[in-house]
This record gives C-alpha cells, structure tokens and sequence, in this order.
C-alpha cells in the first residue's frame, strides 16, 4: 500500500478564473477532487497527502476520499518544497523504504491501468519509475531570437508525466540535498538523476495531461464525460 502527496499549492494563473486551476469547476465539481479520487480508487494507495497552500480558503476540509484518509501540510516557494513538505509530513508508519507517490494535483484524467502499470514495474526497480509519453512531434531547438537553431533527434525524448513512483527515504534525502544547494528539480525523478539514480520510464498516455489552460480544461471535461464514469 502506498501515500501519495499531491502538490496543490500553486496559484495556477496560467489557466484563468478567480480560483486556483485546481478548484476550477470540471463536471460541476473541483478539478482537485478528480485527481484525489482518480489516486484514491486504485487499491494499492493507502492514503493522500494534499500540500496547500497556507491558509488555503478554496480546500473543503476532506478527511477521507473514497473510504482511504486524507491529510494536508502547507507547501513552500515552489513545487519542490511542497514535495518535500509532502514527503516529510507523511504518517509515521510511511517506512524511509516505502514506496511514495508524488502526482500533480492538475492531472485529473489519470487511468487506474495506467497507475497499476507504474506501480508494478516501478516497484521491481532498484531506484523508482514514472509514467511518461514518448516523444512524437518534431523537436526544434531555437535560438535567443526564436528563430531555429537545430532540429533535435526524438528517438530517445520522452514527455515526463507524474505520478511518480519512488522510496520514501531516497526521494526526501535526494530533494533535501538538491533544494540545500539552491538547485531546483523540475521534478522527483530529476532529484535523483542529480544524485546519479536513474529511474524507469513506464509508458503513459495522452489522456493524463496537466491543465494548465483554459482549453486544457476543456479538454479534460471532454475525456472524462466521454468515460461515462471515473476508471472506464
């Protein structure tokens, strides 16, 4: 069984509204409440670990999300320190070699095949996994001008996604030393790397995409309402 911590302290202004993206309406309900339950309805996930913002007036005060608790902590400057946070905060029972999720409060689509498919392979690796999406659009690499430089090879290019899957220990001790030195992670498995532990990329889809606009939301409610019920 495993604690995730969503990070859902950002102020997500690139998405538009008077609230946060991740109290934004989707499907009549808060976008955050999708991500919590889409977390909550896999069988290997004990818990969640919501860091918010301090003095956040949006949260609804949830102890439990579909019969598994519900705890919160106040996050930090950025992403990062919320993780950790996050990570810090988890129940005394939550072992430094446990497993640990960290998944984006805005990735409300995620799929419970998609989740079964990272935990099981990210736990039979020595350092953790997570889920990510190959590269298929071309890439190009532009100049201070934004004119073209380069055009990069996409073989070996994925598109990180969360969750991600590590132990409890390593990815706090790895987010400590990176944060003590003033380099900031673009995300867990990038705090490893930093530390020479690479992690496993388990393939994900499209449909686990972050809202970070207006149109992504759309988009969102368009994936879901096509499910006809969460987990289809």
């Amino acid at each position: 069984m495993h604690w995730c911590v969503i990070p859902a302290a950002g102020s997500g202004r690139r998405a538009g509204g008077e609230r946060p993206k991740q109290y934004q309406d989707l499907l009549g309900r808060p976008l955050l409440l999708w991500t919590l339950e889409a977390l909550a309805a896999h069988p290997s996930v004990a818990g969640l670990m919501v860091v918010l913002a301090p003095g956040d007036p949006f949260w609804p005060g949830l102890a439990h999300c579909l019969g598994k608790p519900v705890h919160t902590t106040a996050g930090g400057a950025e992403r990062a320190h919320s993780v950790l946070n996050g990570l810090r905060a988890l129940p005394a029972s939550v072992a430094p070699r446990d497993w640990v999720l960290v998944h984006d409060a805005a990735r409300p689509c995620l799929r419970l095949d998609e989740l079964s498919r990272l935990v099981e392979l990210g736990t039979r690796h020595p350092v953790g996994a997570l889920l990510a999406q190959p590269m298929s659009d071309t890439v190009k690499r532009a100049d201070a001008n934004a004119q073209v430089e380069a055009t990069v090879a996409r073989e070996n290019l994925w598109r990180a996604q969360t969750p991600q899957l590590f132990r409890r220990g390593e990815l706090t001790e790895a987010m400590d030393v990176m944060l003590s030195i003033g380099s900031l992670p673009t995300d867990e498995a990038n705090s490893l790397e930093m530390l020479g532990k690479n992690a496993l990329l388990v393939e994900g889809s499209t449909e686990n995409l972050k809202v970070t606009s207006a149109l992504d939301l759309a988009v969102a409610a368009a994936i879901l309402a096509g499910r006809g019920q969460y987990g289809s």
